[in-house]
């Protein structure tokens, strides 16, 4: 018998969200991982294995595998290599706790999409992924209207009464969390987990740096605090 795969789903939509592949034996980190990329509206299956991981990305409709090289049964590079010869052209992006030119060359030399080394930024990982969905033509992600805001995820933009607001990676990546639950409230602790390394065991009052940041750039009454739970973004003046 297969191993067990973790299945997660995003809830509700009728969109067909994109489908990952998450293939990474530090199961704390794979399911980190797989809950951020669930809340960015991605359905994900985790396996821990190289062997299994391979076997997955050959026999089903992924849009992207998500690849640690340090694997066991099959490491990454093998993973790789096996689905180039075998003719799958799906998006690959590989984690490595290893560093240097020649690691990096050795994945892409083995059809590796790209490569990113541990330890990174969550908000890095998920813009990697976007690039990669984009570049290879998967289905365009979707545009977040909320009043007169329009954040459009896969280009990483965001208008106002139809002027482009500029903001910074970091400031992108809140406004996305508050939109993609627009109207419901979002805890820092949720922004943090989904928005900064996961190492990350700095001061959780950062967020309130960047909201008000947002404040200043899209104008009053976009996002409310809610005293002692978090912060909601609303339709506006």
């Amino acid at each position: 018998m297969h191993p067990p795969v973790t299945r997660h789903r995003p809830p509700g939509g009728a969109r067909r969200p994109f489908r990952l592949l998450i293939v990474e034996d530090e199961k704390r980190l794979a399911l980190s991982l797989a809950k951020g990329l669930m809340a960015e509206g991605y359905a994900v299956d985790v396996v821990h294995d190289g062997r299994e991981g391979l076997r997955r990305a050959t026999e089903d409709g992924y849009d992207l595998v998500v690849l640690d090289i340090m694997l066991p049964g099959m490491n990454g590079y093998r993973v790789c290599g096996a689905l180039r010869a075998a003719g799958h052209d799906v998006p690959v992006l590989m984690l490595t706790a290893k560093d240097g030119e020649y690691d990096e060359a050795e994945g892409l030399d083995t059809g590796a999409d790209d490569y990113l080394t541990k330890p990174f930024s969550y908000v890095v990982l998920v813009a990697r992924v976007k690039a990669l969905l984009r570049r290879h033509g998967r289905s365009a992600l979707p545009v977040l209207r909320v009043g007169s805001l329009t954040i459009d995820q896969g280009a990483q933009r965001v208008e106002r009464d139809g002027g482009e607001v500029a903001l910074t990676t970091k400031e992108f990546a809140v406004l996305e969390q508050l939109a993609l639950r627009a109207g419901e409230v979002v805890s820092k602790a949720e922004i943090l987990e989904h928005v900064w390394d996961f190492a990350y065991e700095g001061d959780v009052n950062i967020i309130e740096v960047y909201v008000s940041a947002l404040r200043r750039k899209l104008g009053a009454g976009h996002i409310v605090t809610v005293r002692g739970a978090g912060y909601r973004l609303v339709a506006g003046e």
